[in-house]
C-alpha cells in the first residue's frame, strides 16, 4: 500500500475508535447516536440533556485527552528513536517522565490543588531535561549523544530516588494512595479545561517535529552524512529534543506516567509504513492516538474499578513488543 493510503486508513481507524469509545460506558450510546449528537452540536441544534451531559462533559473530553496523550508520546518516541539512532529509546530517555513524576508527587505531598500539581509535573519534566542537557554540555560540549543519554539515565535515577523519598514521607492513608495512583497513570480526572490548557502546548511541541521530519530522517544516517547533506545537526537536534520534551512533559502532567506507548508504537508504525521518518512520524502519531483511546476505554470499562493505564500498557505492550522484535528479526536475519 502507498503511504497516503496507509495514513488515510489510520486516520479513519482513529475516527472510528474515538466514535466507539465515546459511546462505551455505564450509560451506553450507540455510534449513530454519538454521531447525531456531534452533528447537532456542530449545527447548533438542540441535544437531549442526558446525552449532552454524558457525551460532552464526561466522555468526549476523556477520549480527546487519551488521543492527545497517545499521539504526543508516540510522536516523541519516534523522534527520539530516529535522533539517537536506537530503536529501544523511549520518550523518558532524558528523564522527562521521571521529572514530571517528581514534580507532581511533590505537589501531592504539599497538598496543592490539582492545577498546581499538573503545573509542577510539567515544570519538573522540563527542569530535569534542562539539567541533563547542561550536564552533557559541561562534560563534553553537548555533541556526544552517548553522554546525553547517560546523563539522562543518571538524572532520571536521581529523580526516581527523590520520588521514593517523597513516598516515604507521604501520609500512608491519604497522600500515598494518590501518589501511587498518579504514578501508574490515569485519565479519570481529566476535564475539558485540562484539555484546553494542554492542547496548545502539545501542538507547539509537535509542530517543529512535523515541519522538520525530513531533516530528522537525515539525522538517522549519522552526523557526518547529515552535515554533508546540508543539515545543521546541532540546531535540528536541539529543536527535536525541545519539541519532544515539551510534548511529553505536557501530557504526562495530566495523565501520569504511562510507559510503552513511545517505545512500542513507533515500531508498529515503522512496520506499517516503512523506515522513512517523514512518513513514520504522522503514522506513529495517528496510531498512538488510536492505541491510547482503545487502552483508556478498556481501562474504564473492563472491570468494576478503573485499571491504571500504566498497568494496561505494560500488559499489552510487552507481548506486542516481543512479537515486533521477533518479526523484525526474521526480516533482517537469514
Amino acid at each position: 500500500m502507498r503511504a497516503p493510503t496507509i495514513l488515510l486508513s489510520l486516520a479513519a481507524v482513529l475516527a472510528a475508535v474515538a466514535l466507539l469509545a465515546a459511546g462505551i460506558g455505564p450509560y451506553r450510546l450507540p455510534p449513530l447516536v454519538v454521531l447525531d449528537a456531534l452533528m447537532r452540536a456542530a449545527l447548533g441544534q438542540a441535544i437531549p440533556a442526558d446525552i449532552a451531559t454524558v457525551l460532552f462533559n464526561i466522555r468526549l473530553p476523556r477520549v480527546l485527552a487519551a488521543g492527545l496523550v497517545g499521539a504526543a508520546l508516540a510522536a516523541a518516541g519516534a523522534a527520539y528513536q530516529s535522533l539517537f539512532r536506537n530503536p529501544l529509546v523511549s520518550p523518558d530517555i532524558l528523564g522527562v517522565s521521571t521529572g514530571a513524576g517528581l514534580g507532581a508527587v511533590t505537589g501531592i505531598l504539599l497538598g496543592l490543588p490539582v492545577a498546581m500539581i499538573q503545573f509542577l509535573g510539567f515544570g519538573g519534566g522540563l527542569a530535569v531535561v534542562a539539567i541533563v542537557i547542561a550536564l552533557s554540555r559541561a562534560l563534553r560540549g553537548g555533541n556526544d549523544i552517548l553522554v546525553l543519554v547517560l546523563a539522562g539515565i543518571v538524572v532520571g535515577a536521581l529523580a526516581g530516588a527523590a520520588i521514593s523519598l517523597v513516598k516515604v514521607l507521604a501520609d500512608p492513608y491519604d497522600q500515598l494512595p494518590a501518589i501511587t495512583f498518579w504514578l501508574l497513570g490515569s485519565l479519570a480526572g481529566v476535564k475539558a479545561a485540562d484539555l484546553a490548557a494542554t492542547l496548545p502546548v502539545v501542538l507547539i511541541g509537535l509542530a517543529p517535529l512535523m515541519l522538520l521530519r525530513w531533516k530528522i530522517g537525515v539525522l538517522s544516517l549519522g552526523d557526518d552524512e547529515a552535515r554533508a547533506l546540508g543539515v545543521e545537526v546541532g540546531r535540528v537536534r536541539a529543536i527535536v529534543i525541545a519539541g519532544a520534551t515539551l510534548a511529553t512533559a505536557s501530557v504526562v502532567a495530566i495523565s501520569g506516567v504511562i510507559g510503552w506507548v513511545g517505545l512500542m508504537v513507533p515500531h508498529m508504525a515503522r512496520l506499517l509504513i516503512g523506515p522513512r521518518f517523514d512518513r513514520q512520524l504522522p503514522a506513529a502519531t495517528l496510531l498512538g492516538a488510536s492505541f491510547m483511546i482503545a487502552v483508556d476505554t478498556l481501562a474504564r470499562s473492563a472491570a468494576v474499578i478503573e485499571i491504571p493505564l500504566g498497568v494496561l500498557t505494560a500488559v499489552i505492550g510487552g507481548p506486542v513488543f516481543v512479537w515486533l522484535l521477533a518479526h523484525r528479526r526474521k526480516q533482517v536475519l537469514p
